[in-house]
This record gives structure tokens, sequence and C-alpha cells, in this order.
């Protein structure tokens, strides 16, 4: 399973936010290149960065920070937080990017996912945020009707290379993944599906761990990791 560090980016700094409330936050580091230094130097292999204040915007915003990250690390990034446009998604690849994380996009436009997946094979990931198994969307302000393993199933059918699944409920909250939900996702498509949101402790890690049975490649994990409460090294030899 990959161990995936997040660096979530607002006002140009590295946060941490708690349920994903834009006011509840931590900030980490000030630079966020330190960040993905940081992790690279635990040995991170890739990080998930997402635009915070893009997502809300609907366009990206730390362009340059992102682009600093790409050129000046080894780190393959993947990359999420206001993509709604072929340009937008276009120019992050220019960027260095690996991978695209598509949201809201992807839930409001079918068409658009599809096309980008014709484009960018492999390459477009979709990030699935939901409250109670409903998706959100537009940086979280806003609960859909639509259920997130409906959604899943859409979104593999369009095309998408993997699906990253986020309770928000548990994000930065250390409750733990939300494994029930997760596995229902995971077992409703074919393609990986990477767990994000809740992981506080390494015996978290350990009740996700079999789980890569059903096709959950990976996991992204933010708090926990800033806050020490275990070492990236640590976490790798847990979940094998």
């Amino acid at each position: 399973m990959i161990i995936i560090p997040a660096i979530d980016l607002k006002h140009g700094r590295c946060v941490r936010l708690f349920q994903g409330e834009m006011d509840q936050e931590t900030v980490y580091f000030e630079d966020p290149l330190e960040a993905a230094r940081h992790w690279l130097d635990e040995g991170a292999a890739m990080i998930h960065i997402v635009d915070l204040d893009g997502a809300v915007e609907g366009r990206p915003v730390h362009t340059r920070q992102v682009e600093a990250i790409c050129r000046e690390t080894s780190l393959k990034v993947e990359f999420g937080g206001g993509l709604r446009s072929l340009e937008a998604v276009e120019a992050a690849f220019e960027l260095g990017i690996a991978r695209v994380v598509i949201g809201t996009a992807a839930y409001s436009d079918a068409v658009f996912l599809r096309s980008l997946c014709e484009k960018f094979p492999d390459r477009i990931v979709v990030g699935i945020d939901a409250r109670k198994g409903k998706v959100a969307v537009k940086g979280w302000k806003e609960t859909t009707g639509m259920d997130a393993v409906d959604l899943a199933v859409r979104c593999e059918q369009d095309g998408a290379s993997r699906i990253i699944y986020t309770d928000i409920s548990r994000d930065g909250t250390g409750s733990g993944v939300n494994i029930d939900e997760t596995l229902k996702i995971a077992r409703a498509v074919t393609i990986p599906v990477i767990a994000s949101g809740g992981i506080a402790s390494l015996e978290d890690l350990r009740t996700l761990a079999p789980l890569q049975k059903e096709g959950v490649e990976g996991v992204v994990i933010g708090r926990a990791l800033y806050a020490r409460a275990f070492t990236l090294p640590e976490a790798r030899t847990v979940v094998g």
C-alpha cells in the first residue's frame, strides 16, 4: 500500500483543516517547498497537493508553489483544487505534475471528465469527497444528493484511472478512516482506490491494510504525519 503525504495549500502556506472547515486550519509549513523536501527526505515517492483556495475559487491559485515543488524535487505530484476546464488541466500538467485530481467537475460534467480521460489516459484521478455518503463539491462547501458509490461507478465508466475517497467528517479529526464507506467504493469499481481522511495512528493503518486485496492501493495522510504521531518510514513498514 502506498503512503502519500498530503500538502494542502491555503494563502501560500501548507496547512491542515479540521473536517474541511476553511476557518479551522493549522499551519505546518510557511513554505510548501520546505514541506515537500521534508517528505522527500522521509522517503516519499509521491505527494498529494490540494489547492484549497483554488477549490473554492474554481481555478488553481497556487501554481507558483506547485511548479517549484515539481522543478526542485524528484517527487511525483498528484494535484487537485479548482481544475474545472481543459485549459486549467493542461496548464497543471505543464507545471510538471504526474496526475491531476478532478472533483467538482467530475460530478457536474461527465462529458468533460470523459474528454480529459481520453486526452490524458491514466493521468486523471477523481476525488470523491463525501458527508454521510453523499458527494460534496466546491471545496466541500456544498453537499449534493448523489451517493458517492454511484459517482464512483460513473467515473470509472467515464475513464478515470483511480478514485480518491475522502470522508469529510473524518478529515483532520484523527478518528480513523471510514473503513465501511471506503470498502463500498472499492467493491463497486475495478479501478484502484486511495483512502483519505482520519488516519491518526499506526493501528488505523493496520486496520486499513487488509483492504489492499479489495483494491485500495494507497492512503493519503496529513495531520498524523505532520503532528509526528508516527513517521513515514514507520507507516510504510506497517502497510507493507
